[in-house]
């Protein structure tokens, strides 16, 4: 495991850095794309690794007390990622001019990431195995083919389904609705500017990052599952109203769309409309004077949507199989729920908005997805709050001589 968590980090850190020297469209023609799909490709294989190996060798060393509070931290760092990233791109266009932005200065947040890489590797260097997985390997319980015991034996891979459709992908949703959904929705629908829109975000996440570890003690105390239901149910429930209120609050009245097509890629560009004081529909001007503490108070709200369902979610995967099968049985569900249920969040979005012209058509996916999250969640997961994961290996081994 610490050497598959070292490739994992190196190839997604120095892909990073790659990106930053990335030619230009305009430089290298379709060969730039095409890297940067590779590139991507390539990273996406290494995240699979890289947070199911980070929260599995945090839930292997804490308290089974403990597990949900201390794997919380694990979650707050794609937020947090997120955030950063966020407060770089408003520092770097407010000291830079659009012109130049757009030239060179995007390419500095990926450039200056090699440092964080290279700190990053220089302690996972000094880190030892978890000492679960060390005991499998020295008693000889370790999976020679983990895959095919996850995903060819009924019980696991019926424990796959149930963790995926009644977890991960509802959890996925959410995630993806309430930080990257609600920045899209601010920015290309309601017509706030780029600037306040990041801002607004920035503000609800970092108001919202400490739930995170909030509902992982609380999980501990009550149960995964109910936790992660409750956040499922709760978006379903409110993102419609969340949504026109955060029309209301932006001020400048878009009630559809004008929808064109990119001569090249074929991705519909949409054109907020309002209505003028002659009746008309006329593309929606900046939003002139959003109500930025009630848009950011909203935001945060769904933010805590995202603590609910992500705070003991690592939990749950690593209480759900056993450990020698459980880097790879962990890492499947959850990609699936995050990379495909929650990345098309944005992408089903967008066609929603332009088959239809409603501009609250993108929430109907997460709203589906989530839904079914929580009644397949609610009648097949089980509760795996309280489960003692040493246990499976023959318990905690005795301490040396003299300890």
């Amino acid at each position: 495991r610490k050497y598959a968590f070292l490739v994992t980090l190196t190839v997604m850190g120095f892909g990073t850095f790659l990106i930053g020297l990335m030619p230009t469209f305009a430089t290298a023609g379709w060969l730039a794309p095409i890297a940067l799909i590779l590139i991507r490709v390539f990273q996406g294989l290494a995240l699979g690794g890289e947070y199911g190996g980070a929260a599995i060798y945090v839930a292997e060393h804490v308290p089974d007390n403990k597990r949900g509070y201390w794997t919380s931290y694990i979650q707050i760092t794609a937020t947090l990622g997120l955030f950063l990233s966020v407060i770089t791109v408003i520092l770097l266009q407010f000291y830079m001019t659009p012109a130049n932005f757009q030239s060179y200065g995007w390419r500095i947040p990926f450039l200056v990431s090699v440092i964080l890489v290279m700190i990053s590797l220089y302690i996972r260097l000094k880190m030892k195995e978890s000492p679960i997985f060390s005991q499998i390997k020295s008693t000889g319980m370790s999976s020679a083919k983990p895959l095919k015991e996850a995903f060819t034996q009924w019980p696991n891979f019926r424990l796959f389904l149930v963790s995926l459709l009644g977890a991960t992908a509802g959890q996925g949703v959410v995630w993806y609705t309430g930080q990257y959904y609600a920045l899209f929705y601010l920015q290309s629908i309601l017509r706030v500017s780029l600037r306040t829109g990041f801002v607004i975000v920035a503000l609800a996440m970092l108001f919202g990052m400490p739930f995170f570890t909030v509902f992982g003690a609380l999980s501990d105390k009550i149960g995964r599952k109910k936790i992660i239901m409750a956040g499922c149910l709760l978006a379903v429930v409110t993102y419609y109203p969340i949504y026109h209120a955060m029309q209301n609050a932006a001020g400048n009245n878009v009630v559809t769309f004008k929808s064109q097509r990119n001569a090249v890629t074929g991705a519909p560009t949409l054109t907020p409309l309002t209505i003028d004081a002659s009746g008309k529909q006329v593309p929606a001007p900046i939003a002139p004077n959003p109500n930025v503490p009630l848009l950011t108070l909203l935001v945060f709200v769904q933010v805590l949507y995202v603590t609910m369902v992500y705070g003991p979610i690592a939990a749950y995967l690593v209480e759900a199989y056993p450990a020698k099968i459980r880097y790879s049985a962990f890492s499947l569900p959850y990609h699936i729920g995050n990379g495909v249920f929650g990345g098309l969040v944005p992408l089903v979005g967008i066609y929603m908005c332009e088959a239809t012209g409603n501009i609250y058509a993108g929430l109907w996916y997460p709203m589906t997805v989530a839904a079914v999250t929580f009644v397949v969640g609610s009648i097949f997961l089980k509760e795996t709050h309280g489960h003692r994961i040493w246990d499976e290996v023959g318990g905690h081994p005795a301490p040396a001589s003299g300890d």
